[in-house]
């Protein structure tokens, strides 16, 4: 679970990861990992929607005063992202399935309640950055 400027981690990161979880099982998601750490870095969450594999990037921020989570995925990160996702296939022995990239942008109320930004598919690209 990852947060952009402004984000205190700690129980609120936590409510954050609980929150993302929630959204995306209620949305029919299996998750099947939850920060996959390998060498390389870590991926938030990952699931399956049928039998594709979805690699999940949680964004969480305490406001929208900086725009929106989802901005902090720039290019590099999708890069990292990409490997650290042909990692945990290979690992899996999943390298044959479909897969996609998604955002969830979560962003607190002044109520204290998450709005989710699920930015499905959100990039695509190849572990040496072309796309």
């Amino acid at each position: 679970m990852t947060g952009g400027r402004g984000w205190g981690g700690g129980r609120l990161g936590r409510a954050a990861e609980e929150a993302a979880l929630a959204f995306l099982t209620g949305h029919g998601l299996r998750v099947v990992a939850r920060n996959w750490r390998c060498r390389m870095g870590e991926i938030d969450l990952v699931a399956l929607e049928g039998p594709q594999v979805v690699f999940v990037e949680v964004k969480a921020r305490r406001s929208a005063r900086w725009g929106s989570p989802a901005a902090a995925v720039d290019r590099r990160k999708q890069e990292r992202l990409w490997r650290l996702a042909s990692l945990f296939l290979q690992s899996r022995g999943w390298s044959d399935r479909p897969c996609r990239f998604d955002v969830l942008a979560l962003t607190l109320t002044g109520a204290g309640e998450w709005t989710c930004e699920w930015i499905r598919d959100a990039f695509q690209g190849t572990p040496d950055g072309r796309y």
